[in-house]
């Protein structure tokens, strides 16, 4: 779940770029709110999936040049980066809202689910992202997906507690400190399941998700047997 108003010339955009990159070519599929900012920069990671470090930054350097999703040259950047590095292997999908006027979707998501109500949106993303999620600096809406998070973890809706992987750790130790807070629920019996990690890595964020899936694995061999 990431923030829209990130913008492209930021170093948490580029970090996350690669992070959507990293993730779709191990076979993961990157889901997000479909919309600018961490959001984009995520599907952009995704879509240039299986190209050179080099072609990432050629495509970094081309929509870096409009950062915002209010500036005018914005989509067009984005189309440029289409045209000039064709996907046809991975995908990702974006689920946006028609909610947030101001909130231009984007276009690097291969596949697409818009929503008029936000909540059944936010509530269906959560639900289906079985392997963990990755918050990013955000405002109110991220704040909101945190908690459902929770709440969802806290139940156990698919069995097992996913990870809530919290990402640029000062933004989430003093800006907004949620994950203390979340740290502090734990102690109280009914979220002592939630699995929480911070950091500024994304290879350690791999590492996090692929520790999950493999504990999964076992966990589904040992009931099989």
């Amino acid at each position: 779940m990431e923030g829209h108003a990130i913008h492209r010339t930021e170093p948490i955009h580029r970090r996350f770029v690669y992070l959507g990159k990293l993730l779709t070519e191990k076979g993961r599929l990157i889901v997000t709110g479909g919309g600018p900012g961490a959001m984009e920069a995520a599907h952009l990671g995704a879509w240039m999936a299986g190209r050179s470090n080099w072609e990432v930054e050629d495509a970094i350097s081309m929509v870096v040049t409009a950062p915002s999703y209010k500036d005018r040259n914005w989509l067009k950047t984005a189309f440029e980066v289409l045209e000039k590095y064709p996907q046809t292997k991975f995908r990702s999908l974006g689920v946006p809202t028609w909610f947030y006027g101001h909130e231009p979707a984007c276009i690097f998501s291969t596949d697409i689910a818009k929503y008029f109500a936000n909540s059944i949106r936010e509530d269906g993303i959560i639900t289906i992202a079985h392997g963990g999620i990755i918050y990013t600096p955000g405002s109110a809406g991220t704040m909101q997906e945190i908690f459902q998070d929770a709440a969802q973890n806290h139940y156990f809706m698919d069995d097992e507690s996913a990870p809530m992987i919290f990402f640029d750790s000062d933004y989430w130790t003093n800006r907004i400190p949620v994950y203390k807070f979340l740290q502090d629920c734990m102690k109280i019996r009914s979220y002592a399941n939630l699995r929480l990690s911070m950091t500024d890595d994304i290879n350690e964020v791999y590492g996090i998700l692929e520790e999950y899936v493999k504990m999964l694995e076992a966990s589904e061999d040992s009931n099989g047997q």
